[in-house]
C-alpha cells in the first residue's frame, strides 16, 4: 500500500514595529512543528546578520500563516535569544 504524507504551505512574513516584509512563495512543511523549527533556525540567521549590520531587533518577529492567511504561528526573534 502507498502512502502519501500532506504537506501544507507556510508563509513567513518578517514584521517589526514599523516594516512589514511579505513572504509571497511560502514552503511546503509536513506540520506546524516543522514550521516552527524552521522558523526559529531562521530567526537565528537573520539576528546574525542583524548584530553585524548593527540593526535594532525591537519588535522584529515572523508571522506565519497558513495557505488560507491564518496566523498559525508568531515568533518573536528575541523568543530563539533565550
Amino acid at each position: 500500500m502507498i502512502s502519501f504524507s500532506a504537506m501544507a504551505k507556510y508563509f513567513f512574513h518578517v514584521r517589526s514595529d514599523d516594516t512589514y516584509s511579505p513572504d509571497d512563495q511560502g514552503v511546503d512543511f509536513p506540520n506546524i512543528e516543522a514550521a516552527k523549527r524552521e522558523a526559529i533556525a531562521a530567526a537565528r540567521e537573520m539576528i546574525a546578520d542583524m548584530v553585524i549590520e548593527g540593526d535594532p531587533l525591537d519588535g522584529m518577529r515572523f508571522e506565519v500563516t497558513d495557505e488560507n492567511g491564518n496566523i498559525v504561528l508568531i515568533l518573536p526573534f528575541r523568543f530563539v535569544l533565550d
